[in-house]
């Protein structure tokens, strides 16, 4: 397949901002500390299903200090619905402790450190600079590959891959939004199985409709 030029990519993400105005996360949450557990709870299942678990959870936990406090049945009994629960109630435990003892509590505002944490991977670390920190990063999840895949933007095997190179080809103007435009059109236009290319506001340039 071949990759998009740079006119192409322009095309696609002024189209996808105006489709996409203002996107926001979908997941619900009051402070940094709420969106880093809720981000982690996402893994392998919707916004929707973690977005039914948080309120409980973060009603006796809102912060690093009283998740910390918690025992790890409490947290299991709140989420257990999710898949993974079991892992997930554990490294909410050691992440909220790693907080206390070594960042005062508060959710650090820098990759590095967000990504030494228990449970926090980079997928999670970037979307809690964009989105609690408002900088401009791109995390990679299986829409967002498959998007780029797909309308040949960035070409890769895996995520990693991925997730290295569409940095460089987004726009300057549109990286702080680009995540939210690509992952919302994989996940209601160009969804895995029934893609709606009838309906898809960037059918005439994507690689996948010209191969």
């Amino acid at each position: 397949m071949n990759k998009l030029n740079k006119d192409s990519i322009e095309i696609l993400f002024d189209r996808l901002s105006d489709k996409f105005k203002n996107p926001k996360s979908e997941l619900d949450f009051n402070n940094n500390f709420e969106l880093l557990c809720a981000v982690m709870l996402s893994a392998q299942t919707t916004d929707k299903a973690v977005n039914s678990v948080t309120p409980s959870l973060f009603k006796i936990a809102p912060n690093a200090k009283a998740m910390s406090l918690l025992d790890t049945q409490v947290i299991e009994n709140c989420i257990k619905r999710l898949g993974l629960y079991k892992n997930k109630a554990l490294n909410l435990k050691k992440m909220s402790n790693e907080l206390v003892t070594r960042f005062n509590g508060l959710v650090p505002d820098n990759y590095d450190s967000l990504v030494s944490l228990p449970g926090v991977g980079s997928k999670t670390a970037k979307v809690v600079l964009n989105v609690g920190f408002k900088q401009n990063t791109l995390a990679v999840d299986t829409h967002i590959f498959r998007v780029c895949n797909r309308t040949g933007l960035c070409i890769g095997k895996t995520v990693k891959d991925v997730e290295k190179n569409v940095v460089l080809k987004v726009p300057k103007d549109h990286l702080y939004n680009a995540h939210h435009y690509l992952l919302l059109h994989g996940r209601y236009v160009c969804t895995a199985r029934k893609p709606d290319c009838e309906n898809c506001c960037i059918k005439d340039i994507c690689k996948k409709n010209l191969d």
